[in-house]
């Protein structure tokens, strides 16, 4: 008995440990504030040098040029940012922030559901808002993101939030925005450890898997269109897909799947459609042109699949999609992922030296990530009549030698910027000092 009662305070205190972030999040803004003399960068692919921001009441009230833009400064509060840089929050696309504390501990993980077909699941309500990890990407600019679940062939619901809240109630800002589908992969690879050919070939079960997929969506269909006597949760919650108000996600990555899903959401009626990951999306760009469909490119930092691909493969991709016309995010997901999305500006940076301009980079995780997620009306962008979730930094935020953030506002609340992580950098700086103050 008193070593289960051990047990259970240890588990106790690790819950406590996990369960609670660093720092209280911010009171509503009360005061109007103007950023002064900061370079902005807009989010359309516009600049405005010497720039004037005036916030009130949690949105952009006034945003021009210095030497032409009147400001009266009574009343408000005045940011001197000459020198430095203010971009909108960065925002992940396709993410799991918040749905797993510590990828060892099972009881922290909440990213995944058992089933097949779980379109009910509502990563939404799963969203820990008070994650150490979550609080760990407002340093580098990532204030806004996609929630996510993951597993089976209909993963679940997704939702947007902020990275500043108590709970998900005040996180969200926009709840159950897209329904989440694996496509099933036409090709698949031999299971080396069971002696088989690790090289690529066809999935034998590929159209019976979309066949699946597909009678799955009728049975829902049907059922919608009925008097729905029996009440049927998952086939309820598909509802949004037929009626346009839910985004549909699809995750493909080579070019048949990727063909293959957007005549199946054509088939199906279905407007708003994104694919999620897009490994060979490069390859089809006419089909996604063709059918407006928008892409959530793969993580920039992963290395090719295929043996006859370059290199620079992965870091090439984004220009190729924004060059035909695609609308094109970047995500993070895979190994790792939740940690990889602090370093989602640096992606954006890698697609710079491979074609990219800064702008049209940095539109990947500002712009083009809320207009995919409709969020675009609010977030996305530096425009008068939007809300004022934004940072300052001291020089270029998609290089990692120069993001160094000063401010940070979500909705016109001055963010922390203090995490678990900068407590324990600055707890051992100051002890390494220490001793060498004392050795000399």
């Amino acid at each position: 008995m008193k070593t289960l009662k051990s047990i259970n305070i240890v588990l106790l205190m690790l819950c406590v440990t996990l369960g609670f972030s660093q720092q209280t999040p911010a009171p509503k803004q009360t005061k109007d504030f103007a950023i002064v003399g900061a370079t902005a960068h807009i989010g359309n692919g516009d600049v405005i040098e010497n720039s004037i921001i005036v916030v009130s009441n949690g949105k952009i009230t006034t945003i021009g040029p210095e030497a032409s833009t009147p400001l009266t400064r009574q009343a408000m509060d005045i940011i001197d940012a000459k020198g430095k840089h203010v971009y909108p929050g960065f925002i992940v696309s396709n993410g799991t922030l918040g749905l797993v504390e510590v990828d060892a501990v099972k009881a922290s993980s909440d990213l995944s559901e058992m089933g097949t077909f779980n379109p009910n699941v509502r990563s939404i309500i799963a969203y820990n808002a008070e994650s150490k990890v979550v609080e760990s990407m407002r340093p580098n600019g990532v204030l806004l993101g996609q929630v996510v679940p993951r597993g089976g062939r209909i993963t679940g619901t997704s939702s947007i939030v902020q990275y500043d809240a108590w709970n998900w109630e005040d996180a969200s800002i926009k709840t159950d925005d897209g329904l989440h589908i694996n496509w099933p992969s036409s090709f698949s690879r031999g299971r080396w450890w069971l002696g088989e050919d690790p090289g690529l070939k066809p999935n034998k079960n590929y159209s019976a898997q979309v066949k699946e997929l597909s009678d799955y969506f009728a049975e829902a269909k049907a059922y919608n269109k009925g008097s729905k006597k029996d009440k049927h949760l998952p086939y309820e919650a598909m509802s949004g897909l037929f009626d346009g108000s839910k985004h549909l996600y699809i995750n493909a990555d080579d070019a048949k799947s990727i063909t293959d899903a957007v005549n199946f959401a054509k088939n199906q009626g279905i407007e708003k459609l994104t694919i999620v990951g897009g490994y060979q999306a490069g390859d089809v760009t006419d089909v996604l042109k063709q059918n407006n469909v928008s892409v959530m490119l793969q993580r920039v930092h992963s290395l090719p699949e295929l043996e006859d691909h370059d290199y620079d493969y992965t870091f090439k991709q984004a220009k190729i999609l924004v060059d035909a016309g695609v609308l094109v995010s970047l995500e993070t997901s895979g190994q790792m992922e939740r940690m990889n999305s602090r370093n989602l500006p640096f992606y954006a940076g890698t697609t710079v030296a491979h074609g990219l301009t800064k702008e049209q980079a940095l539109k990947l995780i500002t712009l083009n990530a809320a207009k995919i997620m409709g969020i675009d009306d609010m977030y996305g962008s530096l425009e008068v009549g939007k809300s004022a979730t934004l940072f300052i930094s001291e020089g270029d935020a998609l290089d990692m030698r120069t993001n160094k953030l000063t401010h940070a506002f979500i909705d016109g609340r001055n963010i922390s910027l203090e995490t678990h992580q900068t407590k324990l950098w600055k707890r051992y700086s100051e002890k390494y000092e220490n001793q060498e103050v004392k050795q000399k």
